[in-house]
């Protein structure tokens, strides 16, 4: 302060100067800037410090999006916030977005997805768009608090979903089939509902009603008749016609399973009578043997059905050898036929007897009597019990030779003990129930035929040879002299 302004100051009592009210100067000392610490003394306010440059909105989102590694598309099903607004929000794009309101509230949802202030991005989006009142804001339908977990669902997923499934329909029909085979199929018979019934005398067939599975093969056995076969519906339902015969019919009823083969283990068992008059005969079927069959040996099993019957006799006669055989066995002596064979008659009516019969074609007779001597008429079936032994012929060509001869180990008396000489052109027939065994003195003009088959020249050097042919193998050669 200058001394002329001293000296213009009024004094005041006692000669002191009265302070001046004008602003006084800071001395030269002290630094800084004088209008501030002049401020500072008045008690103004310090001005705030420059805020610096920050980014643009659109920028911060997109870094802050970033930096929580999502992209777009993953942001969308977390915000359920469309993609084409995530993308305008980002590029500061805001005339695509519906509208002020609705792009607050996708600013504060999106910025709590973010981590990022609600409040401070809202503000600084007013800034950019040089708005200064503070609108109410509206948030969308569905805000959220904080992002939520999703369960991305990929072809992986899908896959492994469908093949469980799979495996789970897959083992519950492998199951079911495992119950199915393992258990055989049930049978009963509903019609008629008692297990021994009788009919009227003129009953000729009855038709039989039962149950079983759906489609199961049903077979109804008669003992001396052919089987009855019908397949059960979808239901299970099965019905047939079955043929009745005087006296008592037995009928067992089996059900077969057409997927798994299974019959039912014990059958359905019904018995039919037919009332027999005192002067009827006895009825005979057969259940074997049938009429021109072949058997490799005896005996022959023979049995069948006879109604009204107390026994049955089975004879036999014999036709002659075999078809086929050799011809050295149609000079054999006919065997002789076996006695008549008699059995009686089962409660059911049924019946088995066994005839013994030897190789040859036979008849056989089968008769039923009553109790009251009354026979039925007789049937009669032929069959052959095939040859089976062994038939060599032997031919001498191109020269004679010495032959011995051995039939089931025994010298054959045609050659004798010391053999015999047989000439050019002639042929001897040996037969023998196992073995024939032929010495030559020259094979090579020996030849052989064994059971009709050629075998060609016993041997191929003028040297004496022995073999032995049996029924069933090749002809081997011994030293049997």
């Amino acid at each position: 302060m200058s001394s002329r302004d001293d000296q213009a100051r009024p004094r005041g009592p006692g000669g002191f100067r009265r302070p001046s009210l004008t602003r006084p100067r800071l001395p030269a000392s002290i630094p800084g800037d004088p209008g501030r610490f002049v401020n500072r003394v008045r008690g103004e306010r310090t001005p705030a410090p420059v805020r610096p440059a920050e980014p643009p909105l659109g920028e911060r989102l997109a870094a802050a999006r970033e930096h929580k590694g999502v992209d777009l598309a993953r942001a969308e099903r977390d915000t359920k916030i469309r993609v084409r607004y995530l993308a305008a929000l980002e590029r500061g794009d805001y005339r695509d977005l519906p509208g002020s309101v609705y792009t607050k509230g996708f600013l504060r949802n999106y910025a709590q997805y973010l981590g990022l202030d609600p409040d401070d991005v809202l503000r600084q989006w007013r800034r950019e768009r040089g708005e200064t009142d503070a609108d109410p804001v509206v948030v969308v339908p569905r805000g959220l608090d904080a992002p939520r977990p999703t369960v991305t669902i990929g072809r992986g997923t899908i896959f492994a979903v469908l093949l469980a499934v799979g495996v789970v329909v897959f083992a519950g029909y492998l199951g079911m089939q495992l119950i199915r085979f393992s258990q055989p199929p049930t049978i009963a018979i509903t019609d008629p509902l008692d297990a021994v019934m009788e009919v009227s005398p003129t009953a000729t067939t009855y038709t039989l009603r039962g149950t079983t599975i759906a489609g199961a093969s049903v077979a109804i056995d008669t003992p001396g008749r052919e089987t009855v076969r019908v397949t059960a519906g979808p239901d299970g339902r099965w019905s047939a016609d079955v043929a009745l015969v005087r006296g008592r019919n037995q009928f067992d009823v089996t059900a077969t399973d057409a997927d798994t083969g299974k019959t039912s283990p014990t059958p359905a068992r019904v018995y039919i009578t037919v009332p027999i008059g005192g002067e009827a005969a006895p009825q005979v079927s057969l259940d074997s043997p049938a009429d021109g069959a072949t058997f490799d040996a005896g005996p022959v099993v023979v049995k069948g059905l006879a109604q009204g019957a107390q026994t049955v006799t089975v004879s036999s006669a014999y036709l002659g050898p075999p078809a086929g055989a050799p011809a050295s066995a149609k000079s054999v002596t006919p065997p002789p036929a076996p006695k008549p064979a008699q059995v009686a008659v089962g409660a059911d009516g049924s019946f088995s007897v066994s005839v013994p019969l030897t190789s040859g074609r036979w008849t056989l007779t089968i008769t039923a009597q009553s109790a009251a001597g009354k026979s039925s008429q007789p049937l009669t079936r032929t069959v052959t019990i095939a040859f089976s032994g062994v038939s060599v012929v032997v031919k001498l060509e191109g020269g004679k030779a010495w032959l011995k001869a051995w039939v089931d180990g025994k010298v054959d008396p045609r050659t004798g003990d010391g053999g015999k000489v047989i000439a050019d052109g002639r042929s001897l027939v040996f037969t023998g129930g196992k073995t024939v065994e032929i010495r030559s003195a020259d094979p090579t003009v020996t030849y052989v035929t064994v059971n009709g088959k050629d075998l060609g020249a016993m041997g191929d050097t003028v040297q004496p040879e022995t073999w032995l042919y049996t029924p069933k193998g090749a002809p081997k050669k011994t030293k049997h002299e």
